[in-house]
């Protein structure tokens, strides 16, 4: 029988005024542990994506019509709601998940050996903008699913998704200054990539705001704007990522950079061209629901392999790491007095 120890009033005190300072002088998490729990946060940011798309897919984005009750009269769904209502309230619960999983973070970094204050960081960052984003999930309720709070609502979490997965790269990292691995005409390649994705998924915002998914069976107001047109820009941005990409293979092959920036180039290749079948297909299918929702997602997938090359160009050492200490040669042993 394991035995629970007692709290005094002292122990009391103390975890109120700090209480991830008293967690971390009891419990010290494995670096697995850690690991898991950082990765818990990618995992959830995207989850929180795809689901709220089946809200909007599935013509729920009004089952709860108010917030932060789900009724006037009703903090959840009612029956009388029906499915929507249950949709709609189920992905709300789900930020409850979402905060427990950046929570978990927050706590292993932060009890982990040795303290990080840049994870701290990067977990508190998390914790803002999950309720931030809360907030503007609400504000879009209240104003029937603006489309504009919607695309607003769906950029704040693709910046979420940003500092979960720079979180795990820093798990994986020292706390030094960042050491670049390849020279600055690359770097600058990389980041135009980079700018080039992000308007990517900002258009893809309008494309979804001007599209025939509004999500909610009435009369939701949306973005005045040609959706084939839009639509037609945002494949053509697409094109100039992939473009971009394959170009920043060649010239990393070209300078001989290290092993890992192409393998990440080579991986973001590939999920742009996952991504660039299903949208062609859901155009020219009419965008069904599946397929938008397998979109959202693809998104996410594009996003994240889009940080991973922007990652790979620098490595990040222990501060406290040593240069090798030389290698002592040996000594000749003294010849004996004759």
């Amino acid at each position: 029988m394991v035995r629970v120890p007692k709290l005094t009033r002292a122990d009391v005190a103390q975890a109120a005024r700090n209480p991830l300072q008293y967690i971390a002088e009891r419990w010290t998490p494995t670096p697995r542990t850690v690991r898991r729990a950082v990765m818990s946060t990618i995992v959830m940011a995207v989850v929180i994506v795809v689901t709220g798309g089946a809200v909007r897919l599935t013509g729920s984005g009004l089952g709860c019509p108010t917030w932060p009750k789900c009724t006037d009269d009703s903090l959840t769904t009612t029956g009388e709601m029906g499915l929507h209502g249950v949709i709609e309230f189920g992905n709300r619960m789900l930020t409850y998940v979402l905060c427990a999983a950046v929570g978990w973070a927050i706590i292993a970094v932060r009890s982990g050996e040795p303290r990080r204050r840049s994870l701290t960081r990067l977990g508190w960052a998390q914790f803002w903008v999950v309720m931030g984003n809360a907030v503007l999930g609400g504000v879009v309720v209240l104003v029937g699913l603006n489309p504009y709070t919607v695309a607003a609502h769906f950029l704040l979490s693709t910046a979420l998704l940003t500092l979960a997965v720079l979180m795990w790269n820093r798990l994986g990292e020292g706390d030094a200054a960042p050491k670049p691995l390849v020279g600055a005409a690359v770097a600058q390649l990389t980041w135009i990539l980079v700018g080039a994705a992000g308007l990517l998924v900002a258009v893809g915002t309008v494309v979804t705001g001007s599209g025939r998914h509004a999500g909610d069976s009435s009369d939701v107001h949306r973005i005045p704007l040609d959706w084939k047109l839009i639509s037609q820009l945002h494949a053509d941005l697409a094109w100039v990522v992939v473009a971009l990409t394959i170009a920043l293979w060649f010239v990393l092959k070209a300078v001989d950079a290290p092993a890992g920036p192409r393998r990440r180039a080579g991986e973001l290749f590939l999920v742009l061209l996952a991504q660039g079948v299903v949208g062609y297909v859901q155009y020219f299918l009419d965008t069904p629901e599946l397929l938008v929702g397998l979109h959202m997602l693809g998104s996410c997938l594009v996003w994240i392999a889009v940080l991973r090359v922007l990652l790979s160009l620098r490595e990040r050492p222990s501060a406290g790491a040593a240069a090798p200490a030389p290698v002592a040669m040996p000594q000749p042993e003294h010849a004996p007095a004759g």
